[in-house]
């Protein structure tokens, strides 16, 4: 699960797709969203992408889909986008459907790593290239890996605590880690940057942890009350590995009256994590840009179905599977406050999906716009 050698970051060009963020509604979230090129000629070619559900970020249907779904019109591909609604089984059957279907390129989220590597080599046995978007598959086949890099998102999160802290002139805090799905590599990538960061702190005690399966939410509140309870409510910041699992700390915080006195982190830059921040709920998010995110996947999908390989960034290490997966990594940015509207620069939100009614005048405070 090491992060690997000799990579070179590439920088995300988000701004080069249009994109509206609310574009995927969850009423076809279980379906599929084909295209074939409403901007650029027609390649030959089809590309398949499952992603993993609908509840571990609200990301996957309101920004990487329509995202996803613009990029492949943009380049004229025809594309098939599906989601697996947190089903392993759904993932494997929605894959057999689309090498079924004659695609040439298959990317996936894989919910697990084991599943994953089974649908990679099935699609291999068929001809078909695999892409593993987001989340590495250990022990898969994948022939390119396109995320972000991870390592440097748990940093982000770890300089992002310690800055709210040191802001708040905490020096000796208590801090409390939720961690996202043990299946999970990224989680894993992520816990360890934000630990490389925080456990450098001599000051800082790390009073309890633990991973939230799936990544799911209402977990999430429930886990989070069970260590606050277990450590008296003694508790000075908090690690949550993405947006979603901070709105359950958020929750608990706010029964108990700590909400604003506690920072916390998140991940995603989502409409609620990015609301948290304003109103000073959340210390920090991590930006991900699905649109930058999707015009890596499409490139290197498109070369594919060309016959050409990718240009990669570098490699990551699969221990699983004792081998160097090409990879495409690209750079995460922190957001607080302060650069909120570097969100919305980017295309992946508008300010009015942001600036809703309540927010309004916080984000006029915060130039947001």
């Amino acid at each position: 699960m090491k992060r690997t050698r000799n990579l070179v970051l590439a920088t995300v060009m988000g701004a080069t797709l249009a994109l509206s963020a609310c574009g995927g509604s969850s009423s076809d979230s279980a379906g599929s969203d084909g295209g074939n090129g409403g901007g650029g000629s027609k390649v030959e070619g089809k590309i398949g992408v499952i992603l993993p559900d609908t509840k571990s970020s609200v990301r996957w249907e309101s920004a990487d889909k329509p995202a996803l779904k613009a990029a492949f019109d943009a380049a004229g591909v025809e594309s098939d986008i599906q989601n697996a609604e947190g089903d392993a089984d759904k993932m494997a059957t929605i894959a057999d459907g689309m090498i079924t279907d004659g695609v040439t390129v298959l990317a996936i989220v894989n919910l697990d790593s084991d599943s994953g590597a089974a649908i990679e080599a099935k699609a291999a046995k068929q001809g078909v290239k695999t892409i593993d978007y987001d989340r590495l598959t250990l022990g898969g086949s994948a022939d390119v890996y396109i995320s972000y890099d991870n390592s440097k998102v748990g940093a982000l999160q770890g300089e992002g605590l310690q800055k709210c802290l040191e802001a708040d002139k905490k020096t000796d805090a208590n801090l409390i880690y939720l961690n996202g799905s043990p299946t999970d590599n990224n989680a894993t990538l992520f816990s360890q940057g934000a630990h490389s960061v925080l456990d450098k702190v001599s000051t800082y005690k790390n009073v309890a942890e633990q991973a939230v399966p799936d990544w799911d939410n209402d977990k999430a509140v429930t886990i989070f009350e069970q260590l606050y309870t277990k450590v008296s409510g003694k508790v000075d910041g908090v690690y949550a590995a993405n947006d979603g699992l901070a709105g359950g700390v958020i929750s608990i915080l706010k029964k108990n009256g700590q909400n604003g006195k506690v920072p916390v982190t998140g991940q995603d830059a989502s409409i609620e994590g990015l609301q948290n921040i304003l109103t000073g709920d959340q210390c920090m998010t991590i930006q991900k840009s699905a649109t930058g995110q999707a015009k890596a996947l499409a490139e290197a999908a498109i070369a594919m179905v060309k016959g050409d390989k990718p240009e990669t960034t570098g490699t990551v290490e699969d221990e699983t599977g004792k081998r160097e997966v090409p990879a495409i990594l690209l750079d995460p940015v922190s957001i607080d406050k302060s650069n909120i509207q570097a969100v919305v620069d980017a295309g992946d939100l508008k300010a009015s999906d942001i600036c809703t009614a309540d927010f309004a005048k916080l984000c006029e405070e915060n130039g947001v716009k």
